[in-house]
């Protein structure tokens, strides 16, 4: 029957806007990479437009570009899941070195062939970072300071024992040890016929593959978000916040090992101070990527584009025959803008007005 005339109506039903459908547009937003694509795509119009060469865009410019940002994309794809679970690792840089001089001490003190010398090197770095989880998750420490004595014991570990053993700040001779050859084309080796791409570049993009299946598609990945959201609720809920703070530090020790490694096998040999820094290049490529500074918000393909960024960044300079010395001005540039974005797309993810 139909209501009488004049009668009051039914109040609408309230929508909750948590299961509201979105527009596309409203939906690309709240995306923690779309800051980060709409970056890259400035950044390479921007480097094609100054380059002098005309390489920039060439197979053999891209491959140096890529190379550049593999490096970089490797651990920054770590470190941004570090980060989205509420921490940092300042020692990620200097893990690198550290893992390469294992590495290098192994085959030329020690007189093991290279594979086993390897697996040994992932087993050291993955006790760092479980050292460094298990620290921070029993001392309450914040993970900024754990990880900054973690990075300056291992320099001053890294220059003091490679002086008193090898009696220089340098190993090298790893190309005369068994296995080299094999290792060298897995982790080293080139592809692309004389445009010279290299194997990191495979190696990036499946690490970014893995992490963000893991982000999106496995309990774990759930528990890492939640974690970074607010840990308190998390553990209340039965996540292992423990287990899971570990394992994260772990991840980003032995990607650092994994650059270690290749670096160490392309060039042959190690500097005690190799990586030193480039622990603020990870963080600045999981930011620019998306990242939050407060944990809970990310993506590893983020950060693997914020890693693209920075590769195009430091090839693009000298292509455009600019002083290589403004790269540094150039990085600080794009953090900032990437935090002010972040921090736009943090306050709409939260339903803020300001």
């Amino acid at each position: 029957m139909s209501a009488a005339p004049g009668a009051p109506t039914a109040p609408e039903p309230a929508v909750d806007e948590r299961v509201a459908s979105r527009g596309v547009l409203d939906r690309l937003a709240r995306r923690p990479e779309l800051g980060a694509l709409l970056g890259a795509l400035a950044v390479l119009v921007l480097f094609t437009a100054v380059d002098t060469t005309g390489s920039f865009l060439s197979l053999s410019g891209v491959a140096r570009w890529t190379d550049s940002a593999a490096s970089i994309g490797i651990v920054a794809v770590f470190v941004a899941l570090l980060m989205i679970g509420g921490e940092f690792d300042l020692s990620a840089g200097v893990m690198v070195g550290s893992t390469g001089l294992v590495m290098g001490m192994l085959v030329t003190q020690v007189n093991l062939s290279i594979w086993p010398a390897i697996v040994l090197t992932f087993v050291f770095a993955a006790g760092v970072g479980a050292l460094n989880g298990w620290l921070v998750v029993t001392t309450r420490l914040p993970s900024f300071i754990v990880t900054l004595a973690m990075f300056f014991s291992l320099q001053g570990i890294n220059l003091g024992l490679t002086k008193l053993v090898t009696g220089t700040v340098r190993v090298s001779g790893l190309g005369q040890a068994t296995g080299f050859d094999s290792a060298s084309a897995v982790f080293a080796g080139t592809f692309g016929g004389g445009y010279q791409f290299r194997m990191s570049l495979v190696w990036w993009l499946l690490f970014t593959v893995l992490a963000t299946w893991v982000l999106t598609r496995v309990r774990f990945g759930s528990w890492v978000q939640a974690v970074g959201g607010d840990q308190v609720a998390a553990r209340n809920v039965g996540v292992p916040v423990t287990s899971t703070k570990i394992t994260l530090f772990m991840g980003t020790s032995m990607a650092a090992a994994f650059v270690g490694v290749t670096t160490a096998l392309r060039l042959e040999s190690v500097q005690a101070g190799q990586g030193v820094g480039e622990e603020f290049t990870f963080i600045i490529a999981a930011v620019v990527g998306g990242c939050l500074l407060t944990g809970g918000f990310g993506s590893a393909v983020g950060a693997s584009i914020g890693a693209s960024i920075i590769g195009m960044a430091f090839i693009g300079i000298a292509y455009a025959g600019w002083n290589t010395d403004w790269s540094f001005l150039f990085l600080g540039l794009i953090l900032f803008l990437a935090v002010m974005v972040n921090t736009l797309i943090s306050r709409r993810v939260a339903g803020g007005t300001k």
